[in-house]
């Protein structure tokens, strides 16, 4: 695998076109090639007021001495768009759905540190839907690895024959804790603090494009906001699945008991779906 040190945080708007534009000529399969490149940033510090949008919009306390658990996703979400946008990478970056994380955070994160920050294409696997992508990304203070991710990403097409992952396990429904109504512009409130303006989030036009009712929340905004209202130990172990999209707006129920959390619609539709648990030492 090689490496690219690069000198700031890509921009996501340029990406995001090459990547659409490039979506139409790719074809995914689990038995592709993809990019060994891992991509660097030597130093990267949280931009404090966008941090502060990010606590607002996500239930996080403001002013708190650590970054937000899910924050360290938003520094490296461009680093892995520029990785998926490139003509190597054999999913179109155009409908690819965000399926599941893993978070390991080792310890608190100063929001006024600098950071090295790396991401890399793990590989791909098949799903019973098509093909998926696992993105890693690491952040280390130093030499020391103080949060590490692991995402898949979906791109759906035929397959063949039943390998690939399984169904999600079916467990009996969390008590509920809390009714949350969400607001029609918290997407676009999220992607002002994350910078992750993917259409389908800000507005019903742009979402029917994709094949929407309406606009849909950022999956990764249902985690963060259900560990917000979750509460995350200093050295812990986060998952989250995505099972369905919140469509915006939407009253929705978060049930949560012991290490396990999930994010509910009308008739026990499942939405997010989750885990918590400490780490030793």
């Amino acid at each position: 695998m090689t490496e690219t040190v690069l000198g700031g945080t890509p921009a996501l708007a340029p990406l995001l076109a090459r990547g659409a534009l490039r979506s139409p000529f790719k074809r995914p399969a689990a038995a592709a090639s993809y990019p060994r490149t891992r991509l660097v940033l030597p130093a990267v510090r949280a931009d404090l007021g966008r941090l502060a949008a990010y606590e607002r919009v996500c239930g996080f306390g403001t002013g708190e001495d650590g970054l937000p658990v899910t924050y360290p996703h938003v520094l490296g979400f461009p680093l892995a768009i520029r990785l998926m946008s490139e003509r190597d990478f054999p999913l179109p970056l155009l409908g690819l759905v965000h399926t599941h994380l893993d978070i390991s955070r080792y310890a608190v994160m100063p929001a006024d540190t600098a950071y090295e920050l790396s991401v890399r294409v793990a590989g791909l696997r098949p799903h019973r839907r098509g093909t998926e992508a696992v993105v890693v990304t690491e952040v280390r203070d130093g030499q020391d690895l103080v949060w590490e991710s692991r995402s898949r990403y979906l791109a759906r097409h035929r397959t063949t024959g039943t390998a690939g992952t399984a169904r999600p396990e079916e467990r009996a429904p969390l008590p509920a804790v809390a009714e949350w109504r969400i607001a029609a512009d918290v997407g676009r409130r999220y992607a002002a603090a994350s910078g992750d303006r993917n259409p389908i989030h800000l507005h019903p036009l742009t979402a029917r494009l994709f094949g929407f009712p309406r606009a849909v929340a950022h999956g990764m905004w249902t985690a963060a906001r259900c560990l917000a209202a979750h509460g995350v130990p200093e050295r812990a172990h986060v998952e989250a699945e995505f099972r369905a999209p919140v469509l915006l707006p939407a009253t929705v129920a978060y049930a949560a008991r012991a290490g396990r959390f999930e994010l509910r619609g009308p008739a026990d539709r499942v939405h997010v779906t989750g885990g918590v648990r400490p780490l030793p030492g």
